[in-house]
């Protein structure tokens, strides 16, 4: 095998992983290893908000192939240059294409500032509305808005009664995925009574 062979084999498979990564998502294979050389993985409540990649990903390992591969057949292609020098040369240029696609990953796709917020997943307190009717000591569903998505959740009469479908309810607690609700209506009408009492 001579070093345009090489070269070549390097590119080939460099632009094939390329390609698939672009079209599998590059940074969730599942590698036989797994390295985090310069990195930050930030892990918000939710797991697996990834901020930050690793310096060793597939896209990275990909760009640094293709562009080492490509580099190093046109040098002993087309030019006269000692062999140690162009592999130098082909090594740099594959550590500029992998460092290019890191920092795009990194500053373009994603946004490291954005980090979730325990805050905004906290579900006492939470208005929503019943979308399945709960029985008297049963469970039932509720539809609620956070964090800018609609959800869902099974729920429960805080004081084990019925509610209605449609009804506008307010979490009180939440526990083991269960929301424990009072009627919104209700607790309007106290925090009403506790402004008339301090007036």
């Amino acid at each position: 095998m001579t070093w345009t062979d090489f070269y070549l084999i390097c590119f080939a498979l460099g632009f094939a992983f390329s390609v698939l990564s672009f079209v599998f998502g590059g940074q969730h294979w599942h590698l036989p290893f797994h390295v985090h050389l310069g990195s930050g993985v930030h892990h918000g409540p939710a797991h697996g908000a990834d901020h930050a990649s690793s310096v060793f990903n597939p896209l990275t390992i990909a760009a640094f192939l293709a562009w080492f591969g490509g580099t190093g057949y046109l040098l002993t292609r087309f030019s006269t240059l000692w062999v140690v020098t162009g592999f130098g040369l082909s090594i740099f240029a594959g550590l500029v294409g992998a460092g290019i696609i890191f920092w795009f990953m990194n500053k373009v796709l994603t946004h490291p500032e954005q980090f979730l917020d325990p805050a905004d997943f906290e579900m006492t307190g939470v208005l929503g509305r019943i979308s399945a009717p709960v029985r008297a000591g049963g469970t039932g569903e509720l539809i609620y808005s956070q964090a800018g998505t609609r959800r869902s959740c099974g729920v429960r009469s805080e004081d084990g009664g019925a509610i209605l479908k449609g009804i506008e309810v307010v979490v009180t607690r939440y526990e083991k995925g269960i929301a424990y609700v009072r009627l919104w209506s209700e607790m309007a009408g106290e925090e009403a009574e506790h402004s008339e009492r301090a007036q």
